[in-house]
């Protein structure tokens, strides 16, 4: 059961390099060959680079995994990412910080409520400039899976 209290719950801010080599190895395994993500030396970072940040943060301290969600009844809802300029660009470091912005239930169709937890990162720049923002949804359903399902 989500601990809805913890609406607005947001964890430490911390940093992350965009790195170089990092932005090739995602944009290979994204399997682009993009010259502007391969080759440039100072390349822009993929829109969904920034999704490495999960790679950064520790998962006790992340604010999802503070809520009490069943993990057996976890379902990602989608994401998206909103630049205010452009892209951050490798040599630049970041600092961001996750926060839980909403939390709502709806009825599902195979019985039970699912919980919606939406939650935010944001991206900023040394000079506190607000550089792009992950939004991302989790849901857990109203009932753990069962073999037949």
């Amino acid at each position: 059961m989500v601990d809805k209290s913890k609406l607005g719950l947001s964890d430490e801010p911390s940093t992350i390099p965009i790195e170089r080599g990092k932005i090739r190895e995602f944009a290979r395994a994204c399997q682009t060959a993009n010259p502007a993500y391969v080759d440039d030396p100072a390349p822009v970072a993929p829109p969904t680079f920034l999704t490495t940040v999960n790679f950064w943060s520790t998962g006790a301290t992340s604010p999802l995994a503070q809520l009490g969600i069943d993990l057996r009844r976890l379902l990602h809802g989608g994401q998206e990412y909103v630049f205010h300029g452009p892209p951050p660009r490798a040599g630049t470091e970041l600092t961001f910080q996750t926060r839980v912005d909403k939390i709502y239930e709806k009825e599902g169709k195979r019985g039970g409520t699912m919980t919606f937890v939406e939650t935010v990162t944001e991206f900023h720049d040394p000079t506190g400039r607000l550089v792009a923002e992950a939004r991302s949804t989790a849901i857990e359903t109203g009932q753990a899976p069962t073999k037949e399902s």
